[in-house]
């Protein structure tokens, strides 16, 4: 009996010696790979065919999608980043007609898309590389830190009404515009009477909560001009949300109508 059980003592032995080395071998998890998603880039340079129109190409990547702009259209689809390589799929995009050279930068930006470019993403530059490009890409929060609503001169550019966002000559020839001070007292343009009044600036969900009370001088201008005049009046009547992006400051009011200004 007690030869049988040397026997098998140094087998147990070895059996536990292997276990625990096995145990050893364990490695940790990998860091995920850093990747686009949730963020928006601008491009600062490309090698290659050139951005019709100069640019820049604007690209966001969220919830899955890739939109994208260089100047035109807004291009949009679903986007995959496995590999190292984007992948966009089921592009859209919305129809403006563009003059001149801009006409061609939808073309530009969908022959991207669709190359499959591989991307690099190096902390706050983004490359993207194809058989005919480089483009390099800087994060939009970096390229363009966010304007301050005090103290900045906006300029209207787009009407938003509770059935359409409008962009046309008139608004751009009657240039309403908007500056609200420091200290909350509003001077300004609705395209064509002076605005004088205040301010009151408060934090909001989804925004800042500014409620302008305002007056406006009574001059009279041609029709068109005065038609943009009507709607900027209602959008800056009462309460409305602001939320800027870079340099684009959208103001959405109770009632249903907005505008998009732009910092001069």
């Amino acid at each position: 009996m007690a030869s049988s059980l040397l026997r098998f003592v140094p087998v147990l032995l070895l059996a536990f010696g292997v276990a625990a080395c096995s145990g050893g071998n364990d490695t940790e998890p990998s860091e995920p790979v850093a990747t686009p998603m949730g963020r928006t880039f601008l491009s600062t340079q490309v090698r290659g065919e050139p951005i019709p129109g100069g640019g820049p190409l604007s690209l966001r990547f969220a919830d899955g999608k890739v939109t994208a702009s260089a100047g035109c259209n807004t291009i949009s689809g679903a986007v995959t980043l496995d590999d190292h390589v984007l992948r966009a799929e089921e592009l859209a995009s919305t129809l403006i007609g563009c003059p001149g050279e801009l006409a061609d930068a939808d073309r530009w930006v969908d022959t991207l898309l669709n190359s499959a470019p591989t991307w690099k993403l190096d902390g706050d530059t983004l490359t993207l590389q194809n058989n005919e490009q480089t483009v390099t890409l800087l994060d939009k929060k970096v390229a363009r830190p966010d304007k301050p609503l005090r103290g900045t001169t906006w300029v209207v550019n787009g009407l938003i009404t509770p059935d359409a966002q409008i962009r046309s000559q008139a608004i751009d020839d009657a240039k309403p515009t908007l500056v609200i001070a420091e200290d909350g007292a509003v001077s300004g343009s609705a395209g064509c009477n002076r605005l004088t009044g205040t301010a009151t600036i408060e934090p909001g969900q989804g925004g800042q909560k500014v409620t302008f009370r305002l007056g406006a001088t009574k001059m009279m201008c041609p029709p068109e001009v005065m038609e943009v005049e009507t709607v900027v009046l209602r959008a800056l009547d009462g309460t409305t949300t602001a939320t800027i992006d870079a340099d684009i400051l959208t103001l959405r009011n109770q009632n249903g109508h907005g505008l998009t200004l732009t910092a001069q």
